[in-house]
C-alpha cells in the first residue's frame, strides 16, 4: 500500500551557495504553467487516499497565492494525517498561511539554518534572523502547532560558540522538531568550486563531531528525542513522512526531478521544468526506471533502516523477506558488532554511538555487488 506523496516545487528567489536539489529561479508565469501540470499529473495517479504529504523543493511559498490555492485544494482531496509543506522566510505571508490552514496543511518546515547573519550570508541565504522569526512568529499565531526548524553545522567560518548560540536559540522557540543537518560539499554547487580552491574555512572531523554530540546531547535534555541520525522531535512529532523512506516503504513523488518507488520499481520524472511539462503532456515524463532486485531491496532496508535511533527490526525484516536476517548477513553484523559500531536487543539491531559517527562504513557493508 503507497501511504506517502511527495509534491516538488523546483523554484526559488535565489539558490543557495550549497543546494544541489532540483531548484531554479523562474518567472511566475513559468511557474503557474507548471502547477497546471503538475496537478495533471497528481490526478492521474488513481489513488483515492494519502497518510502523508509533503511539499518540498525548491521554496513551495514562492508560488502565487492563485497557484498554491489551486494545488492545496487538489492535495487535500487525500485527506492526509500529516500534511507538511516547506517555508523560507521571506516568502510566507499572513493569506499564504490563512491557505495552508484552510487546506488541511498541519505541518510546517522552516529553514532557519544559522541563527548569526553573517552565516546566514555566507549560505548565500535569502533571509536574515529577523526575517525567520518573522515568519515563525507569524505561523504560530496563525496556529501551526507543529513545526519543524532546519538547523546546519560545519558551515564556513562558524565557530562552536555560534553552534551553541544556534542550538539554545532555536530550543528556545520551542518547536515541535528540529533536524541538524551538517554541511555537506555537493558537486556542481558553487561551495564545491569554493572549496576546491581553498576558499572555505571548514572545522575539522573532530569539532565536525562535537558539534553533532553537542546538538544530540542538549535537545534530549530539553525533551527533542532522537528518532533518526540528524531528526529530533517531541515524542509523537516525529515526521511521518520520512520515516517511509527510512522504513523503505513505498512512496510516491510528483513534480520535476521527483523520484517514486512502487512496486519494486524506482524512477523519477524528468529534471527540468519545461522537459517535465512536454513530459506530462505527451504522457513520457518518466526516466531512470530501475527494477530493485531482492537483494538491493535487503540492502536498502539494512542501510536506510540502520538511520533510525531504534534501528531495524530483525521481526519485520523476517515478515518483508521470509527469511531470518541471520541467514542473509550474519558475517556483516558479527562484524560489525565485534568492531563495536552495532549493538542488538530486543529484537532490533541498531548504531552505536560509534557507529553513528562511522556510519558509511556500517552502510557499506550491507552494499552488494
Amino acid at each position: 500500500m503507497i501511504r506517502s506523496l511527495y509534491v516538488h516545487i523546483p523554484f526559488c528567489v535565489k539558490k543557495c551557495l550549497y543546494c544541489d536539489f532540483n531548484s531554479y529561479s523562474m518567472s511566475s508565469g513559468i511557474q503557474d504553467e507548471y502547477v497546471e501540470y503538475l496537478i495533471k499529473e497528481i490526478n492521474s495517479l488513481g489513488i483515492d487516499r494519502f497518510q502523508t504529504i509533503f511539499v518540498g523543493g525548491g521554496t513551495p511559498t514562492i508560488l502565487s497565492l492563485e497557484s498554491m490555492e489551486k494545488l492545496l485544494k487538489e492535495l487535500s482531496k487525500f485527506s492526509p494525517m500529516e500534511f507538511t509543506l516547506e517555508a523560507n522566510p521571506g516568502t510566507l505571508d499572513d493569506d499564504k498561511l490563512k491557505l495552508m490552514n484552510s487546506y488541511g496543511v498541519n505541518r510546517l518546515s522552516i529553514g532557519l539554518q544559522a541563527w548569526q547573519d553573517r552565516l546566514l550570508k555566507k549560505l548565500g541565504r535569502i533571509h536574515t534572523l529577523d526575517g525567520f522569526l518573522n515568519s515563525y512568529n507569524m505561523a504560530r499565531r496563525h496556529g501551526f502547532n507543529n513545526i519543524n526548524i532546519d538547523i546546519m553545522f560545519d558551515i564556513p567560518d562558524q565557530s562552536f560558540e555560534d553552534w551553541i548560540e544556534t542550538v539554545e536559540k532555536v530550543k528556545g522557540l520551542k518547536p515541535e522538531h528540529i533536524s541538524a543537518y551538517s554541511l555537506i560539499i555537493e558537486e556542481e554547487t558553487p561551495f564545491y568550486d569554493m572549496n576546491e580552491k581553498g576558499l572555505l574555512n571548514l572545522v575539522d572531523e573532530e569539532n565536525e563531531r562535537n558539534m553533532y554530540w553537542f546538538v544530540v546531547e542538549s535537545l534530549e535534555a530539553f525533551g527533542l528525542m532522537q528518532y533518526e541520525i540528524s531528526n529530533f522531535s517531541i515524542p509523537g512529532y516525529e515526521c511521518r513522512h520520512n520515516i517511509t523512506y527510512w522504513l523503505n516503504e513505498e512512496y510516491i513523488g510528483v513534480g520535476a526531478g521527483a523520484h517514486s518507488y512502487v512496486s519494486g520499481v524506482r524512477y523519477s520524472n524528468k529534471k527540468g521544468v519545461k522537459s517535465y511539462i512536454e513530459g506530462i503532456k505527451t504522457g513520457n515524463a518518466k526516466e531512470n526506471i530501475t527494477f530493485i532486485s531482492t537483494d538491493d531491496e535487503m540492502s536498502e532496508f539494512m542501510f536506510l533502516g540502520l538511520r533510525m535511533i531504534n534501528g531495524i527490526s530483525k521481526e519485520r525484516f523476517n515478515q518483508r523477506f521470509g527469511v531470518d536476517i541471520y541467514k542473509v548477513y550474519s558475517r556483516e553484523i558479527e562484524e560489525l558488532k565485534e568492531l563495536g559500531l552495532i549493538s542488538e536487543k530486543d529484537g532490533f539491531i541498531k548504531l552505536t554511538k560509534k557507529g553513528i559517527d562511522l556510519s558509511n562504513q556500517v552502510f557499506v557493508k550491507f552494499l552488494r555487488g
